[in-house]
């Protein structure tokens, strides 16, 4: 990425924004935190402060050129420099080239003697030497309760956490400024969020044993920006915010059509397959083929040279792959060339948001052209239907934002019910939905198209069969 200035002129919010450089944040913040002002990072002990704290001074170092201090007052230098080592972050290297500086400040409370004249003069000296010894741009305070947990006096913590506040705006610094959540009020002190420019919540739960992170801006003078709990996930790479709540319905759309790599289901789709960045949902119970179908569609687009990304939450990769072959369809060829990727998890495993954190993260990096889910409703077991459904549109919106054709196997329970069990079947634009009808003591797969949008397409039930070469439709019709 190249060295550019973070601060950007925000037209639409009328303030000077500073990039944070962490996945999702900048989108929700419209531009990123506020430019020379401070900003409070609070939550409970696990969250992710002091990593979302180290991650926006590293990005502003190596992304932006923008030097920044780290002042901790519970870790030693040397204590942070081996924590971050594993996510990549080599801080000492990035200390010798003068791009940032890691101060640590000792504070015992047995030798502290609070007087009406304490004050925090000798703090402000040590930061303002440290920030001028760099240039320092950016600015992390961490934490506020080992910096003020001897001090019992109220007017005088009060008085010393504005004119805190007021310092670091006066040297123009952007600043964060990390404190716990308090039992009562957002944070232990209760007055930290009305002094900051924009505050920032983090919160670790836990829901049906599985363990989630959310993220909410709380407020953010002079800016709009979003206002839903967003899930974030913390990897090896670092933070990544997850803005799902602000995907619209504001895509392109294509006119290119891309075959299903079954020429019979071509030809019941207007004889020239499925619209580019469309979403095609192909539901069906236990044993008719629906896998098979999206693995000939995955076969066809990377044999165009088109990268696919298969999400398998039933069986592992190399299963899959096993079975494709008694069908002459060798995906091997297209993981070797790069172009075909598979991701193979139980959903029950992260929990439904953590499951669309990863789907978008693995679609961010591997800009794929053709995305499949298989199978859908294996999603159900993570949560209510309703979150279900939600992500799913989510997911969707998302996809055809990056103008993606994304196709879905479900497993229907009732062949005779007119929707998906998720309830996505009116979200889709192309629903191929298949049945094993019984007849002389044999089960006869078949294949109807209930809609396809924008496009002609047969109204047939048709039969089709597996055979060692694939999928062939019968002229047969039930």
């Amino acid at each position: 990425m190249p060295e550019v200035s973070t601060e950007i002129i925000a037209k639409k919010t009328g303030i000077s924004k500073c990039l944070t450089g962490i996945q999702g944040l900048d989108e929700i913040t419209y531009g990123g935190l506020p430019h020379g002002r401070p900003t409070l990072i609070c939550g409970n002990a696990g969250c992710g402060k002091t990593l979302f704290s180290m991650e926006f001074i590293v990005n502003g170092a190596t992304l932006y050129n923008e030097p920044g201090l780290y002042v901790s007052f519970e870790e030693k230098s040397d204590e942070l420099i081996t924590n971050f080592n594993s996510l990549g972050f080599d801080l000492k290297k990035l200390e010798s080239a003068k791009k940032i500086a890691l101060e640590f400040i000792y504070i015992e409370r047995s030798e502290i003697e609070e007087t009406g004249e304490y004050d925090l003069d000798g703090l402000f000296i040590l930061i303002g030497n440290a920030i001028d010894s760099i240039g320092a741009k950016r600015v992390v305070l961490d934490t506020l309760e080992a910096l003020f947990s001897g001090f019992s006096n109220e007017a005088i913590l009060r008085a010393e956490l504005r004119r805190l506040f007021r310092f670091l705006k006066d040297k123009g610094v952007t600043a964060i400024i990390t404190g716990e959540r308090g039992e009562k009020n957002m944070t232990k002190y209760g007055l930290e969020e009305y002094v900051a420019d924009c505050v920032i919540m983090l919160d670790h739960r836990v829901t049906d044993q599985v363990a989630t992170r959310r993220l909410k801006i709380i407020k953010y003078r002079g800016s709009k920006h979003g206002t839903n709990e967003y899930p974030f996930l913390i990897d090896e790479k670092g933070i990544s915010v997850l803005p799902v709540t602000s995907i619209g319905l504001d895509y392109h759309v294509s006119s290119k059509r891309l075959s299903s790599g079954i020429p019979g289901f071509d030809m019941m789709l207007d004889g020239k397959g499925y619209y580019v960045s469309s979403s095609i949902l192909v539901s069906g119970s236990a044993g008719t083929g629906k896998t098979s179908i999206a693995c000939h569609f995955v076969d066809s687009s990377c044999s165009k040279g088109l990268k696919c990304l298969f999400f398998a939450f039933e069986e592992s990769q190399h299963q899959i792959m096993r079975n494709l072959k008694n069908i002459n369809i060798d995906l091997q060829t297209w993981i070797d060339k790069g172009l075909l990727k598979f991701s193979a998890n139980r959903p029950t495993h992260t929990g439904i948001e953590m499951t669309l954190l990863n789907m978008q993260k693995l679609i961010t990096e591997f800009q794929p052209d053709v995305v499949i889910v298989d199978c859908v409703t294996n999603l159900i077991n993570t949560g209510f239907i309703l979150d279900v459904k939600a992500m799913m549109i989510r997911l969707l919106d998302y996809m055809k934002m990056k103008q993606i054709t994304s196709l879905m196997t479900d497993l229907s329970v009732s062949p005779t019910i007119n929707d998906t069990e998720i309830g996505i079947s009116s979200m889709t634009d192309t629903w191929i939905r298949l049945i094993n009808v019984e007849k002389n003591n044999k089960l006869i797969r078949t294949v109807n198209i209930i809609k396809s949008r924008g496009m002609k397409h047969s109204n047939s039930i048709t039969e089709f069969v597996i055979t060692d070469n694939g999928i062939k439709l019968l002229d047969t019709t039930i």
